[in-house]
Formats: C-alpha cells, sequence, structure tokens
C-alpha cells in the first residue's frame, strides 16, 4: 500500500467590496479575499495539500497568479484539477482536515455548507472530510480581522507498483 501525507497552508487579505469565498461557499460578510482567482484560501490550501502528497508541486506552479486565464476564477477549478493529478499517480483521497483561522465572520454557522461543498469538490464521502474554524484571538493581521488564512493535511492511498 502506498501512503501519502499532504499539507497546504494559505493565507489571503481581507478588503471590502469583494465576495467571500470559503470552501466553494460565498459567505455573506461586508469583505472578501484579495486574490488572482476568488482567493477561497481553504482551497487553496486543499489544493496545495492534495499537489503536495502526490508530489506534483504546488498551486502556483500550475495556476501561476501572472497567467491571466486565471484572474477571477473559481478555485474549485485548482482542486478538480488536483484531484485529476492526483488520480493520475494511481492515488485516491482518504480524507482531509481543514483547519480555518478567522475572527470575522463567525464561521461556525456555515461549516457544514463549507464541509459538504468540500466533500463535493473532492468526490469524497462526509465522513472523508472535516473542517474546524478557529480564531487567533487577537494576535497577527488574521487576529486583527484583516486576513483569514486556512491549513489543510490529507491522506492520500494507492496500492504501490
Amino acid at each position: 500500500m502506498d501512503v501519502r501525507i499532504g499539507q497546504g497552508f494559505d493565507v489571503h487579505r481581507l478588503v471590502p467590496a469583494r465576495p467571500l469565498w470559503l470552501a466553494g461557499v460565498e459567505i455573506p460578510f461586508e469583505s472578501g479575499l484579495l486574490g488572482h482567482s476568488d482567493g477561497d484560501a481553504i482551497l487553496h490550501a486543499v489544493c496545495d495539500a492534495l499537489l503536495g502528497a502526490a508530489g506534483a508541486g504546488d498551486i502556483g506552479m500550475h495556476f501561476p497568479d501572472t497567467d491571466p486565464r486565471y484572474r477571477g476564477a473559481a478555485s474549485a477549478t485548482f482542486v478538480g484539477e488536483a484531484l485529476r493529478l492526483v488520480r493520475e499517480s494511481g492515488l485516491r483521497l482518504a480524507n482531509v482536515d481543514v483547519t480555518v483561522f478567522a475572527e470575522r465572520p463567525r464561521l461556525a454557522p456555515h461549516i457544514p455548507a463549507m464541509r459538504a461543498s468540500l466533500a463535493g469538490l473532492l468526490s469524497a464521502d462526509a465522513g472523508q472530510v472535516n473542517l474546524k474554524a478557529k480564531t487567533m484571538e487577537g494576535l497577527d493581521a488574521v487576529g486583527r480581522g484583516e486576513a483569514i488564512a486556512a491549513s489543510a493535511v490529507v491522506l492520500l492511498i494507492g496500492v504501490a507498483a
């Protein structure tokens, strides 16, 4: 059995008058995450974790922010491509565990929808996907409400050649 672990991290600054996307769900809020794409920090962290576990580089290598094709792109497309690369490597997702760090907005009410969205994007059962929200207790840019960050860990499994 081939077992691979990957981890990913992403952080984006909050800016006014932009939609807030997290785990492929639009969250009602007065600010959104600044990024070349939709800025979905959760999906970016998951994408990096998938690519890392598969030994396939990182999100910037596959979807550079210098490429105009990805301006405003839905981050779900990045996850889909990362998942395709995982499958081409003969691997499959065992589970993903994500932590999102935000002072505002309060994310607890949105966790079920975000978790369901993430499971759908990964073609995974709900039991394979965990998502939790934490604050930074007023520390750093996230704690001051200036940014949102996410960390993800994935386990991929496959049959060794």
